[in-house]
């Protein structure tokens, strides 16, 4: 299948998902969320088993697209909901995919794109890549990654990135635990290529079954959460502290909280 959003590359054993959208700096869309469920469900249904995710250009993916934050503003609550749920979908499906995930990250992950970077199985990226959550300078909430966040790094550092909307190097990613593994620029590929060599070599019947033991044991309770951020998610895009930030992201300038 063509995407719009992204390329497919099915290789034996190795499925490389890779986003193109250079010049949004793979920014994520409607269509983007879309298009990486289905390749998602391509490369599943084929012979591939592993799957490789990375951007095109200097990016990884940049967060939110500035098109679809416009929109946001004009949408109902229903909307809203649907566009939460739909988001929490994408995640879901990166952290539930029954083969090994391998993130590949070029260059800046932010926002949801951080989010799409850390759900993989493994995450490898280059020394300039960033790491982080921004959505509290725009008045937004990081609900839904919030909810595989505390898994991965706990409570405090979950805290930490989620209140203060910082950037973070490769280097303190990996520290942190967001990342496995810091490579050059030239090596990231390869370097993602060799360790999916390493997990082709197991047998795919334990991984496909160990992941999904992994899943199961936590599962109930993710769901919970994820339906309470979904709801978090939707709500805060009626408040006045989102309209405002997002006004003056949209417009290059600080925002002006409303007081409480």
């Amino acid at each position: 299948m063509d995407f719009k959003t992204l390329k497919l590359d099915l290789d034996g054993s190795i499925a490389t998902l890779t986003l193109t959208r250079p010049e949004k700096r793979n920014a994520i869309s409607t269509q983007m969320i879309d298009d990486v469920i289905t390749a998602l469900a391509e490369a599943q249904a084929s012979v591939a088993r592993v799957v490789i995710l990375t951007g095109e250009g200097k990016a990884f993916c940049s967060g939110m697209d500035l098109d679809e934050l416009r929109a946001i503003a004009t949408r109902s609550p229903a909307e809203h909901l649907q566009d939460s749920r739909r988001m929490a979908q994408l995640f879901r499906t990166i952290y539930s995919f029954p083969k090994p995930t391998i993130a590949a990250v070029n260059g800046a992950a932010i926002a949801g794109g951080c989010g799409i970077a850390t759900l993989a199985d493994f995450t490898i990226a280059v020394p300039t890549a960033q790491f982080g959550y921004t959505e509290v300078r725009i008045g937004f909430v990081p609900a839904l990654v919030s909810v595989f966040l505390r898994r991965q790094i706990g409570d405090k550092r979950t805290r930490d990135l989620a209140l203060s909307g910082r950037l973070i190097d490769a280097a303190e990613a990996r520290a942190m635990g967001l990342v496995n593994d810091v490579v050059p620029n030239d090596d990231l590929i390869p370097a993602a290529r060799r360790l999916a060599a390493t997990l082709i070599a197991s047998s795919p019947t334990s991984l496909e079954t160990t992941k999904r033991l992994l899943l199961q044991m936590s599962e109930a309770e993710l769901d919970r959460e994820i339906s309470m951020a979904i709801q978090q998610n939707s709500e805060i895009r009626s408040t006045p502290d989102f309209s405002e930030g997002l006004a003056a992201f949209l417009e290059k300038r600080a925002p002006k909280w409303s007081d409480h």
